[in-house]
């Protein structure tokens, strides 16, 4: 059954630069170490995303739908990637910005400016010429990427999500009568927590969303026990021991 906008799957990709052939990303962990790119902190591993929610390359998201289950190899052009070269991008930053930050500046360092992620092209006579695009734009892309699964789960679609807009690995999520609960560590501030509830009901198709925090339950717990502990110590001060 071909996959189609909406449609959670679960993938595993290589991607590589056309003209040089070489390996910018992978989900494959041997494949990372094969080419000298494996990062020990990153998770190499099939990822679950929502087709047509741009969770991947625009590009590549576009291409997949319509595709079967399967591997597939799919080639995009620059600016259905990460765009073409723009060279009002590239500019003149003074040394001084970066001696302020303590920072020697040389060709290929990758800086934050400002909130603006640049690469150093060249450093010379107190200035630093500095390339604001993406580091892959201009560049013509080659994805080899297999569609291992359609993800029917709502509770792995949801987790899916929370792990995708906001970096949480591991969640409590129950689903009963169309409604989801959702554990999470920490409370969210209201306006990110009603987005993300909307974006849920939307994609998974929910009802409602109810998110809790975990340390309630704890504190709840730590109560009860307190509370359970009370008529004992109460019933210990009247009537001490003869050892008191």
């Amino acid at each position: 059954m071909a996959v189609k906008k909406g449609d959670f799957i679960e993938i595993e990709y290589t991607g590589r630069l056309k003209d040089e052939n070489a390996v910018f990303d992978t989900t494959i962990e041997q494949t990372a170490k094969d080419n000298d790119i494996h990062n020990p902190n990153a998770e190499y591993s099939p990822v679950i995303i929502c087709l047509g929610e741009k969770q991947i390359v625009p590009g590549l998201d576009e291409a997949l739908q319509g595709k079967e289950p399967g591997k597939h190899t799919i080639e995009l052009p620059a600016e259905k990637a990460f765009g073409k070269k723009n060279a009002k991008l590239i500019q003149m930053v003074p040394q001084r910005k970066f001696t302020e930050n303590k920072i020697k500046p040389f060709p290929g360092l990758q800086i934050n400016i400002d909130n603006a992620m640049g690469t150093v092209k060249t450093v010379s006579s107190g200035r630093v010429l500095v390339d604001f695009n993406h580091p892959l734009s201009g560049k013509d892309l080659v994805y080899e990427i297999e569609i291992k699964r359609i993800v029917t789960d709502k509770k792995e679609q949801i987790d899916s999500l929370l792990k995708l807009l906001l970096g949480i690995k591991e969640t409590k999520t129950e689903i009963k009568d169309n409604k989801a609960t959702i554990e999470l560590k920490a409370k969210l501030p209201p306006p990110m927590e009603e987005e993300l509830k909307k974006k849920i009901k939307e994609l998974v198709k929910l009802d409602d969303i109810e998110f809790t925090k975990e340390e309630k339950k704890q504190e709840t717990a730590k109560k009860e026990k307190t509370e359970a502990k009370t008529p004992k110590d109460q019933a210990s001060k009247e009537n001490p021991s003869p050892a008191q």
